[in-house]
């Protein structure tokens, strides 16, 4: 997730940032000083993740919330105290940190980002089955299933292999396959996802789809075999 920092103590930057460095799917683009280069920032950049004082000078962090366009990034807050707690969360906040940051409090925080930000990575759309919509950066995508070969868990990432094109998003398989519609997916493997009208061949433990080769699982083969319109 590509991060912003937005506070004018550079004491409690520094100590943000190397939190931050400490978990491998976070990635600082930049820091600020005030939520006025905080804004300017959000529009020009794609920030997934805000992490936020309340008190700033000039406008405070409370105040940025208020004006932020619904798709705009994900905030963590940051307060000297939890008088706006209430509102923080009112306002969409994932969470709220009070002072001092502890290393614990602030991976909480950052697994809580994680969890709506995959969610928010791809959506099935039930009344319009034939489409998915995948978040690239900070553009959302309709996608046609039919376009769609087969998924692959790749670490905290999955790949979506597309006949021209590999989306990458930050989820679990898991999370993936919740979303997608049964009658076109089904999982074969622990890693990898397929598009069942996209196989071309099953050769002993490997399905063809599109020259590539998917591994089946032995756990999975039965509901594979099941599937298929075997003569």
């Amino acid at each position: 997730m590509n991060c912003l920092i937005t506070d004018n103590d550079p004491v409690l930057r520094s100590t943000l940032r190397r939190l931050i460095g400490l978990d491998s799917s976070l990635k600082l683009i930049a820091e600020c000083n005030d939520a006025e280069d905080a804004s300017n920032y959000v529009l020009s950049h794609p920030i997934d993740l805000l992490i936020i004082s309340v008190e700033l000078p000039g406008m405070s962090g409370i105040e940025f919330a208020r004006n932020l366009d619904q798709r705009g990034p994900m905030i963590i807050f940051i307060s000297s105290s939890g008088s706006q707690a209430l509102e923080a969360f009112n306002l969409g906040a994932v969470d709220f940190l009070l002072k001092p940051i502890q290393s614990l409090r602030f991976m909480q925080a950052i697994h809580k980002g994680r969890g709506v930000f995959s969610n928010k990575n791809i959506k099935a759309i039930k009344r319009e089955d034939g489409f998915v919509f995948i978040r690239e950066l900070n553009v959302i995508k309709r996608v046609k299933v039919g376009d769609i070969l087969f998924m692959e868990a790749k670490g905290d990432y999955v790949k979506i292999h597309l006949t021209n094109h590999i989306y990458s998003i930050h989820s679990s398989l898991k999370s993936v396959e919740e979303k997608l519609s049964s009658r076109f997916f089904l999982k074969v493997h622990r890693s990898f996802i397929v598009n069942v009208s996209k196989i071309d061949a099953l050769e002993g433990n490997m399905l063809v789809i599109h020259k590539l080769l998917v591994p089946v699982s032995d756990a999975h083969r039965a509901a594979l075999l099941n599937r298929l319109l075997i003569l």
